[in-house]
């Protein structure tokens, strides 16, 4: 067993001493720093019925000539230009001049962004452009930039068309467009409507 003097005793308890008493002061520090800023935090409680601050209470659905289609949140008081900038923005055929931009949005609405082509077809009437054929557009006629303006179809599909056009002949029909690479069964049922042989 080991045995200390008074004197080894004494300064062994005057360490242990200021141990304590540096930690002390520092939880005390620490206390006091943490204390009043946590009671001064305030609660906030958001009303029934009502979205938070921070979360978007509007939905609105963009469709037509924008570059990302779908659904956006927007906080309330947002116009139709917010949603479509949120889409994206328009594509090079929108027909912009069709949207009121500074329209105020509702919950649930749909902003549609009509392409050009969509545009002119519901103008109705004798339209005096050889590549429309009833408000259809025609592939037997349209350039690779109007077939561009057809929703889901870029200028390499729309080259693609016109290259399948000058090898093959005519198309017969619009369900020869499922033999032109790149275009499938589902893009073909899409443009059905849309394009004319």
């Amino acid at each position: 067993m080991i045995t200390l003097t008074r004197s080894q005793i004494a300064l062994l308890l005057l360490a242990l001493l200021s141990v304590l008493a540096l930690f002390g002061a520092r939880l005390a520090r620490t206390g006091a720093a943490e204390g009043p800023s946590r009671a001064a935090a305030p609660v906030r409680i958001a009303p029934a019925g009502h979205a938070d601050a921070a979360g978007p209470p509007l939905v609105v659905h963009v469709v037509g000539a924008v570059r990302r289609a779908g659904l956006y949140r927007l906080r309330e008081g947002a116009r139709a230009a917010d949603a479509i900038r949120k889409a994206g923005g328009v594509t090079p055929h929108a027909a912009v001049a069709l949207v009121n931009l500074a329209a105020p949005l509702v919950d649930g609405q749909q902003v549609v962004v009509p392409a050009r082509i969509e545009a002119a077809a519901q103008a109705g009437g004798d339209l005096p452009v050889p590549w429309l054929a009833g408000g259809k557009v025609s592939l037997a006629a349209a350039t690779i930039d109007q077939l561009d303006e057809l929703p889901g179809i870029g200028p390499v599909t729309a080259q693609k068309i016109v290259d399948w056009r000058q090898k093959h002949g005519p198309f017969a029909s619009v369900d020869d467009l499922d033999q032109v690479p790149g275009i499938g069964p589902t893009r073909v049922e899409q443009l059905r409507d849309l394009v004319t042989p």
